[in-house]
C-alpha cells in the first residue's frame, strides 16, 4: 500500500514494484500526487517527474477524510505486507491510523515511515524538502567553490537516498518477519539519509577536526581526482594511488613530474594541489578529450567524459546492461524508462507496468481485493469516496 507521493516514497515503492511486489497507489481523488502538475515538461498532459518514479503500480483514488474511504483503506491494509508513507509525522495518526491500531490488525504489516526529520527529537515533525535538507545536513557547505557559494546538487539526492533507506529498510523488515512472523516499523528520514553518505567529510570532522570545505570538483582527500577541460570538453580522471599518478604522468608526456617532490606521494599532492592544477590545467587544454581518454584508457587510468543526460543515457553501456526499458503508456503510448539498476540472477529486470493514470485502477483494484460489484462501487463514486 502506497500512500506517499513526491519522490523519496514513490521512489521507494517503484524499486518495490520493480522487485515484483504489487503495489498499490492510493491517491485523493481529483487531485492525485502532487507531482502530476509539477512541470513542465509534460508529454499529452502527463508529468516526466511523475512518471519517473510511478512505473510498475497501480492507482487508486480514495478521500480519507470521508469515513467509508477510511473504512476501504483499512480493509486494504489488513491484507497488504507492506504500507509507505511519507506525511507529515502525526497525519496519518490524526485519520486513526496509529501504529498499535495497525499491529493489531495485521501483525505482520511491515509499516515503513519516510519524513523530513523523524518524528522525535527537537525537529521531530518539522516537514522538510529535498532542497532544505540538503543546506541543513550540510551537503551545500561542500558544493560549489569559494566563488560560487553553497549550491545543491543537480539532483534530488536527498529524496533518493531516502527512498533508497527506505528500500532497504523494508526489506530488512520482511527477511525478520520470516523468522519471527511479525511485521514491524521502519522509519526513515531525510536528514539522516543525507548525513550518513557523507562519510568522509563526516569523519574529517569528528576524529581529525577538519571542517570540510567547498572544492569544486576536487576531493578533499586524492589528488589529481577531477574534472579538467580539454581542447573541446571536459574530462574527469581519478588518480587514486601513486602507481596510478607515476602512470597519469606518462600518458601526459611528463613522467619526471613523478619525481617532482611537491607531487611524489599523494599527501604530497594533496597538500600542494593548486600548485599542481596550475601545472595540469593548461596542459590538459591542448588536446582534445578523446585523444586525452584513449590515452588515459590504455593505461588503466580511471577517466571519463562529462557527458549531459541524453549523452549518459544513450551509452553504449547502458544499451548493454538493458537498464532502460519499453513500456506502452495508455496515454503517451510507446516509450522508454529507467529500469532497476539491480542485476539479480534468474530474475526479472522489473514490471513492465507503466506508471498509471489517476485513479486507472480503482475499480479492478476494489472488486478484486475487496470483491465490491459495480454497484457498490458507482455509489462510492457518487458519494466522493473514490
Amino acid at each position: 500500500m502506497d500512500l506517499s507521493r513526491i519522490l523519496a516514497g514513490p521512489y521507494c515503492t517503484q524499486a518495490l514494484a520493480d522487485a515484483g511486489a504489487d503495489v498499490i497507489k492510493i491517491e485523493e481523488p481529483g487531485k492525485g500526487d502532487d507531482t502530476r502538475r509539477w512541470g513542465p515538461p509534460f508529454v499529452k498532459g502527463e508529468s516526466t517527474y511523475f512518471l519517473s518514479v510511478n512505473r510498475g503500480k497501480r492507482s487508486l483514488t480514495l478521500n480519507l477524510k470521508h469515513e467509508r474511504g477510511r473504512e476501504i483503506l483499512w480493509r486494504l491494509v489488513e491484507d497488504a505486507d507492506v504500507l509507505v508513507e511519507n506525511f507529515r509525522p502525526g497525519t496519518l495518526e490524526g485519520l486513526g491510523f496509529r501504529e498499535e491500531e495497525l499491529r493489531r490488525r495485521n501483525p505482520r504489516l511491515v509499516y515503513a515511515s519516510i519524513s523530513g526529520y523523524g518524528p522525535d527529537g527537537p525537529l521531530g515533525g518539522r516537514p522538510g524538502y529535498d532542497a532544505v535538507i540538503q543546506g541543513e545536513g550540510g551537503l551545500m557547505s561542500v558544493t560549489g567553490t569559494d566563488d560560487s557559494g553553497p549550491l545543491k546538487a543537480g539532483a534530488s539526492l536527498v529524496d533518493v537516498l531516502s527512498g533508497m533507506n527506505a528500500f532497504q529498510g523494508i526489506l530488512l523488515a520482511l527477511v525478520r518477519r520470516e523468522r519471527t512472523g511479525e511485521g514491524g516499523r521502519v522509519d526513515v528520514s531525510l536528514l539522516e539519509s543525507l548525513i550518513a553518505p557523507l562519510a568522509y567529510h563526516n569523519t574529517a570532522w569528528l576524529l581529525a577536526g577538519v571542517t570540510p570545505a567547498r572544492l569544486g570538483n576536487r576531493h578533499p582527500n586524492l589528488v589529481p581526482y577531477e574534472t579538467f577541460e580539454a581542447a573541446d570538453g571536459y574530462v574527469i580522471v581519478g588518480v587514486g594511488n601513486d602507481g596510478l599518478w607515476r602512470t597519469f604522468c606518462g600518458c601526459l608526456g611528463r613522467p619526471e613530474l613523478a619525481g617532482d617532490p611537491r607531487f611524489a606521494t599523494n599527501p604530497d599532492r594533496v597538500r600542494n594541489s593548486a600548485a599542481l592544477r596550475e601545472f595540469l590545467a593548461p596542459l590538459l587544454r591542448g588536446r582534445p578529450a578523446a585523444d586525452w581518454l584513449a590515452a588515459f584508457e590504455a593505461a588503466g587510468v580511471p577517466c571519463g567524459r562529462v557527458r549531459s543526460i541524453p549523452e549518459a543515457l544513450e551509452s553504449p553501456q547502458i544499451a548493454a546492461r538493458g537498464l532502460l526499458l519499453d513500456v506502452v503508456h495508455p496515454a503517451l503510448g510507446p516509450g522508454r524508462y529507467v529500469g532497476s539498476p539491480i542485476h539479480l540472477d534468474a530474475a526479472d529486470r522489473g514490471d513492465l507496468r507503466p506508471p498509471p493514470l489517476l485513479g486507472e485502477h480503482t475499480e479492478e483494484v476494489l472488486a478484486e481485493r475487496l470483491g465490491l460489484g459495480a454497484t457498490e462501487i458507482t455509489a462510492l463514486r457518487a458519494s466522493g469516496v473514490i
